[in-house]
């Protein structure tokens, strides 16, 4: 067994092609495009990079790649949360626990010679990426920018040692309305408060990208594991989702003149990227944009409210928008989340509207 590391080019192709092959054969498994993948990683492209570095490694026997791992120290975080925690990511392996260990040690002596203290994950590469193993849920696909992994990677993680450090929970609703009840109170407290909603103006995304940063930061801010996005990194996620963005989906909400609040869904890409098995541009593109109009699935990736408006019905009303454009449009499936095991609040809300629990993502913490 042998446990490289990344230092060029043909390294960094081996490290992203070994999952293609790997999970051909896992029918829930969705193949991305190896571009977007291979910006993900880059140091020049992707601005995560500015406050934050990452090694790659790659496991081989006999010349065959078995596993891969990242070790990434952010930087960022440890400010945020004054502490020396470091994060592994992107981790795939066949269901062999000693080249689990050896993949897992390895990064672990990588951050702990960056004076890390914990090694967290997995996440690819942040919090605001994919993030999470799957434990529960096994039985359905992954939605856009939401991980899967087959169930044998629970042993693994739990073999080597790792402890749950917080349990992530995303929720699902097949129903094409909301609660009634929930409807009418939503919209008695937006007439009573003056809140109004509008959708997202295409002709001025730039000045709307401006505003999801000015609140971004400040509705999540309280989060576990928060770390704030950068002005760039918020640029680099709107360039790379503004090819897949419906704009009815995308909502303002605004008091006085102010937008107090926003939420963002996506159509879940990975029912047309499902089609292309190699995750190669050409000519697999043409298949992922011809499936593409066959879309009825939704993710709501994003909903946010300034602190000061949260518990007055805000993200009901925006909830209430997306399923009504949404359905217009033909979408008969929505998911919500990821949200935190932890914050009653989201999950009970996200109930109240028709939503269930339907999958967890597990992240892991183990002492170095």
């Amino acid at each position: 067994m042998r446990i490289a590391p990344v230092l060029n080019g043909r390294g960094l192709e081996r490290f992203i092609a070994f999952p293609y092959d790997h999970h051909r054969s896992d029918p829930q498994w969705v193949p991305q495009l190896r571009m977007d993948v291979r910006t993900l990683l880059s140091s020049r492209k992707n601005p995560f990079f500015r406050h934050a570095e990452a090694q790659y490694f790659v496991a081989q026997v006999g010349g065959r790649t078995l596993g891969r791992i990242a070790a990434i120290k952010n930087d960022a975080h440890n400010r945020v949360h004054n502490d020396r925690v470091g994060f592994y990511g992107f981790f795939e392996s066949v269901n062999d626990q000693t080249l689990a260990h050896a993949l897992f040690d390895t990064a672990a002596q990588w951050l702990r010679a960056k004076g890390c203290d914990t090694m967290r994950g997995p996440m690819s590469p942040s919090i605001n990426d994919e993030c999470g193993l799957l434990v529960q849920g096994f039985e359905t696909p992954p939605t856009l920018m939401m991980p899967h992994n087959p169930p044998y990677y629970v042993t693994l993680h739990e073999r080597y040692g790792f402890t749950k450090a917080k349990d992530l929970i995303a929720v699902e609703s097949t129903s094409d309305r909301m609660p009634e009840r929930l409807v009418r109170g939503a919209k008695l407290v937006a007439e009573r408060r003056g809140i109004t909603l509008r959708a997202l103006d295409m002709k001025r995304f730039a000045a709307e990208v401006e505003l999801v940063k000015a609140l971004y930061n400040q509705a999540w801010e309280k989060n576990w594991g928060f770390v704030p996005l950068t002005d760039a990194e918020i640029d680099h996620l709107a360039k790379q989702l503004k090819p897949v963005v419906v704009p009815e989906l995308v909502c303002f909400a605004e008091r006085a003149g102010k937008v107090i609040g926003f939420a963002v869904a996506l159509p879940d890409m990975n029912v047309a990227l499902k089609h292309n098995p190699s995750g190669r541009l050409f000519p697999g593109v043409l298949k992922v944009l011809w499936h593409a109009r066959r879309i009825s699935r939704l993710r709501v990736l994003l909903l946010g409210v300034l602190p000061e408006y949260r518990g007055t019905a805000v993200d009901a009303l925006m909830y209430h928008w997306i399923w009504e454009k949404g359905n217009a449009k033909g979408y008969t499936w929505g998911e919500g989340g990821w949200i935190l095991e932890d914050n009653p609040a989201m999950l009970n809300g996200a109930r109240q509207l028709g939503f269930v629990p339907y999958k967890t993502y597990r992240i892991y913490d183990k002492p170095l």
